[in-house]
Order: C-alpha cells, then sequence, then structure tokens
C-alpha cells in the first residue's frame, strides 16, 4: 500500500480514494534539481519516518505509524551549512529553523518522510512533510498538505516505512 501524490491534479490517492491535496507555491521539482527555499514539492520515492502532533489539540493518533506529541521548543534545522541540516533540533538554535511548533493549525499533525536525510545532501531540501491545510487552502513552501479531516481519516492506516510517491 502507498500514497501516491499527484502534483499536476494537486490530488493524493490511497487506498483507493482520491483526495485534494495543497503542493508546493511554485509547483514541483525532480528531487536532484530541488534546492533550499525554492518553493517547489519534490518530485520521487520516499516512505513515512514517523509523526508528530500537538497533543493540547489533537489525542495520540491511533496508528501503525510511530507518533510523538510536539513540544513547544521543536524545530527542524533548514540551513545547509549547519550540521544538523534536514534534522530535528530542540529551539533555541543558532541558525536558520523551522519552528514545528505553530499557532496556525499547520503543524498539528505532521508526517515526517525520508526526504534528502539519509545522509542530507546540503541545500536538496528540508523540511518536507506532508501536513494539515491552512484554512485559506494556501499552497505550501514545498511540502504536501491535506485537510484536517482527511488527515484524520488516513491515520489509522499508516504504518512506518509506507511508500509516498510524488509525481507529477
Amino acid at each position: 500500500m502507498s500514497i501516491i501524490v499527484n502534483t499536476s491534479a494537486h490530488t493524493i490517492e490511497f487506498e483507493g480514494q482520491i483526495y485534494p491535496c495543497r503542493i508546493g507555491r511554485e509547483g514541483a521539482i525532480a528531487f536532484e534539481k530541488g534546492r533550499e527555499g525554492d518553493e517547489k514539492t519534490p518530485l520521487g520515492d520516499y516512505s513515512l519516518r514517523f509523526g508528530l502532533y500537538r497533543a493540547d489539540r489533537l489525542p495520540n493518533p491511533k496508528s501503525g505509524l510511530t507518533f510523538r506529541p510536539l513540544r513547544k521548543n521543536d524545530g527542524w534545522c533548514d540551513d545547509p551549512n549547519d550540521p544538523a541540516y534536514n534534522r530535528f533540533i530542540r529551539l533555541p538554535y543558532n541558525v536558520s529553523h523551522e519552528k514545528l511548533w505553530r499557532e496556525d493549525g499547520a503543524y498539528d499533525v505532521i508526517l515526517v518522510m525520508n526526504h534528502n536525510d539519509s545522509p542530507p545532501e546540503a541545500g536538496l531540501g528540508s523540511a518536507v512533510f506532508i501536513h494539515v491545510a491552512q484554512a485559506d487552502d494556501r499552497k505550501t513552501l514545498g511540502c504536501v498538505a491535506l485537510a484536517p479531516e482527511v488527515i484524520v481519516r488516513l491515520l489509522p492506516r499508516l504504518k512506518t516505512g509506507m511508500d509516498v510517491n510524488i509525481q507529477l
């Protein structure tokens, strides 16, 4: 079983069902051509690593994917020159990073994929997740975003290592 993201149609397919999704503001790009901050969703084959969630807003997801509650000082390094590039970090952190504790609801659920992480190559992109879509349906900075009700529907059927294919 896999998750198929069709960036041209702005949909994901999972278990025979098709759901709308949001992708990067600037569209999609082949992984090896992507660059940090290009606002493009990287095409390619990935797998789900683990999930993060806001325990103050949601119960621990019942899922085959391992979830851990977010803390207010959780972050993700997006500085290509830092040894922690494209890695989970604790804040405060001295270099460019993404705060994972957000008030806008986008990171109430984060599905972490193995995008550029074994090992990370500097500048090829960081913090590419599947997460909750913004209420105004804006495009992402390179992630895949799903409506909250879609993520809730998928969570019980997700598993660590599940394939995610992001294609045109």
